[in-house]
């Protein structure tokens, strides 16, 4: 993974400049989590692999006015950024390497409109038939002219029905000298029909056609797994309308800060905010949570969730193309158009094999008959047979389907990664650094203890002056100590604030104080006992406020923002895959040091200022390797960008922590970093396996090809095999459900 830019300001943009390539609590504000690409969209129903996207981008180089390509082949969109008056021109390009370009709207989420995977079925069905019935001429008919010619026509058809996309753009990237999967294919197809092989050439072409077919269905099996998310938002909404009367719409059409009811058992269909009613919200389609939140008014709700309990009513935030959930489902699309290394590696590598495969052909139908004795007819066959057999579009594919089931399998978990980069890197992450405040602890102060230090007046009586005192004040720490206690009622009178201590009134007839260490000391009314008891709390990290009479103090109360309960785990689950952890807040030193000893993490560092983060970052990476850096503030931002990769909290997170990281989860649950790392590392493994079963077959083949007896038969059944080995491989991504265990 590369160094991203370290500033606050560039961190927004340091995901924009991406390359792309083919075959990408509360969640966070829509408009946050992608943004919608500049330029004018195209739909290519037969762009669908990596070799494809090289030959557009070969085929627009010429058109120097062309700023950028954006490619998605989830929905197989081509987005040109280029002046209005040059696209004509780009369009010509791309019809000459034989595509067919076809404009569509770009005001949303590709994901809802997935094109026709390949041909028509009745067209490959028929195809078919016919490379069979020849087929079954050459083998039974006599050998006469008049069946000869039949057999060709028969074959002839065959070929035009099935192949005639594969043969389009076959012969015109060999006019640009180019040696493409198309390009072999047309070659070996030819080159059979004119050695007479013409039932072997139809059968072939057929056959390629089919496997071209459910290589795309597979494909938009894995492409297609995010999409089913937007399919959880309903299509109609009930709304308010003047009168007051409720009338169902489509969701479409509902405008913004409209009046939406949402009854229990329904799925939510807009993003908003609730005036009305309250209820528990199953919010797993979007975060990942298996638990349902409890919703109440001015709570927001996310489309796609499910209200489980009440009726609600809700005001609509976003329209339908621009909710978190339409949001998530975009950006997973723009992630599946960026090229990870290992797919860098695979279309560098196709782009000399094939051409070597190439030569190798043409030496085997040109040298062997002096070599090998072989007939001119034999020599020209096994190099038609090998051109087949090496077609490396297994090898293309291996890569892209891996990544989009890894991205999707991860969106479906909260886990929103912003590119096949980070998916494949996190395996190598060896060390991570995690803020404090919202990230391992609530961010919230709670009361946790409270020590009364008097007999002789009752404990409810002092503790129910505590919660009218609290009660008065707005300071976080007095607003959770009031939370904490029974609610209390009692005569305030000359209630007074102290900056910096605590407050002052008279309650009940009673002068009281609840303040701080300092406040106390200054009355004088500490004694060792106390001191003792203070000290014991704030080792623990924990704030002191004191409750005290005009003779004596009453109560001790100890706020703390306490740890959430997945961060212990997430800890353990970091330390077992071999990641240390270091904690980085601007808090001070004690109580960083007593959190981090009570959530697992080997090393703390308080008191940090932003730039002190960063310096810390670039201390780890040269410590430990790569390092990550989780975090939700903006004060985060520059480490975020700074870190080898960047985990943002999408919940308490901010928009500029959010910007700047590679990775948001969506429920703020640390447990998804680990979950990160495992689903990283088995897509690593797959992404292995599947080069190697590539490479494997098509070694094995090309030795018979050369020096057996393979057929061309067997090419084709070779090539298709081993295509639909490797992507049924990577499809295993979209079953793994949950791998918090690591399994």
């Amino acid at each position: 993974m590369n160094t991203k830019e370290v500033d606050v300001a560039g961190a927004a943009g340091s995901h924009a400049d991406k390359d792309h390539c083919c075959d990408s609590g509360t969640p966070p504000a829509p408009d946050q989590i992608a943004a919608a690409g500049s330029g004018t969209a195209f739909r290519i129903d037969t762009m669908d692999c990596a070799a494809e996207e090289s030959e557009i981008r070969r085929a627009l180089a010429p058109v120097t006015a062309v700023r950028g390509l954006s490619f998605q082949l989830g929905a197989r969109i081509l987005t040109i950024d280029a002046p209005e008056p040059v696209i004509p021109e780009a369009l010509v390009a791309i019809r000459k390497a034989g595509f067919d370009p076809q404009p569509v709207a770009n005001d949303g989420p590709a994901a809802g409109a997935i094109a026709p995977v390949s041909q028509g079925l009745w067209r490959l069905g028929f195809g078919l038939t016919l490379a069979v019935a020849a087929e079954l001429l050459a083998f039974f008919a006599p050998e006469t002219l008049l069946f000869k010619i039949l057999g060709m026509a028969l074959a002839a058809a065959a070929i035009g029905l099935a192949g005639l996309s594969t043969y389009k753009k076959g012969l015109a990237a060999l006019r640009r000298g180019q040696f493409n999967i198309n390009a072999l294919m047309a070659v070996a197809v030819t080159g059979a029909f004119l050695i007479g092989q013409w039932p072997e050439a139809a059968m072939v072409m057929a056959l390629y056609a089919i496997a071209e077919l459910i290589e795309g269905r597979a494909l938009d099996r894995a492409r297609n797994a995010i999409k089913s998310l937007l399919d959880l938002a309903p299509d109609t909404a009930e709304v308010r309308e003047a009168d007051g009367d409720w009338k169902e719409i489509a969701a479409t059409e509902v405008a913004l800060e409209t009046i939406v009811r949402v009854k229990p058992g329904a799925r939510v269909p807009l993003d908003g905010v609730i005036t009305a009613g309250t209820t528990a919200i199953n919010q797993a389609p979007v975060t990942g949570e298996s638990i349902p939140v409890d919703k109440a008014p001015g709570d927001p709700v996310f489309a796609g969730t499910i209200n489980d309990t009440g009726m609600i009513e809700m005001r609509v935030t976003a329209a339908a193309n621009n909710t978190t959930l339409a949001r998530i489902i975009d950006a997973v699309e723009k992630a599946q158009g960026t090229r990870a290394p290992t797919q860098k590696f695979v279309d560098r590598f196709a782009a000399i094999y094939t051409p070597v495969i190439f030569a190798l052909a043409v030496a085997v139908a040109l040298l062997t008959p002096w070599l090998m004795d072989w007939t001119w007819s034999q020599s020209v066959y096994k190099a038609l047979v090998l051109l087949v057999i090496a077609c490396p579009c297994a090898l293309v594919i291996a890569t892209p389907v891996t990544l989009v089931s890894g991205l999707a399998a991860a969106a479906r978990r909260g886990i929103l990664i912003k590119g096949g980069i980070y998916l494949e890197g996190a395996h190598k992450l060896k060390a991570i650094a995690l803020d404090k405040t919202g990230t391992i602890t609530e961010g919230k102060p709670k009361l946790v203890a409270t020590e009364t230090m008097v007999k002789d007046l009752p404990e409810e009586q002092v503790l129910r002056w505590a919660a009218v005192l609290a009660g008065q004040s707005d300071h976080p720490v007095s607003r959770a100590i009031a939370q904490g206690l029974p609610q209390g009622e009692g005569d305030v009178q000359q209630f007074t604030a102290l900056p910096g201590r605590g407050v002052r009134a008279i309650v009940d007839g009673q002068t009281l104080v609840l303040g701080n260490h300092r406040l106390i000391e200054e009355r004088k009314q500490c004694s060792g006992d106390i001191e003792a008891r203070l000290a014991v709390h704030e080792a623990e990290g924990r704030s002191v406020t004191l409750l005290a009479s005009e003779s004596q103090v009453l109560v001790i109360f100890a706020v703390a923002d306490t740890i959430k309960g997945s961060s212990r785990e997430a800890l353990v689950q970091l330390h077992a895959l071999g990641v240390s952890s270091v904690m980085l807040t601007g808090d001070n030193t004690a109580t960083a040091k007593s959190i981090a000893r009570q959530a697992g993490i080997d090393d703390a560092r308080g008191d940090l200022l932003p730039e002190d983060k960063l310096a810390a970052i670039e201390e780890m990476q040269k410590r430990y390797g790569l390092t990550a850096m989780t975090g939700d503030g903006i004060n985060d931002a520059p480490a975020l960008a700074r870190s080898d990769m960047g985990f943002a909290m999408g919940g308490a997170g901010t928009d500029t922590a959010m910007e700047a990281a590679d990775v948001v989860i969506m429920n703020d649950d640390l447990r998804r970093i680990p979950e990160t790392i495992r689903l990283s590392r088995r897509t690593r493994t797959v992404l292995l396996q599947n080069i190697v079963l590539a490479l494997g077959v098509k070694a094995v083949f090309l030795v018979l090809a050369i020096f057996g007896t393979a057929t061309m038969w067997m090419a084709i059944f070779a090539d298709m095999g081993a295509s639909l080995l490797v992507i049924f491989n990577g499809l295993r991504l979209l079953r793994m459900g949950s791998v918090e265990s690591g399994k």
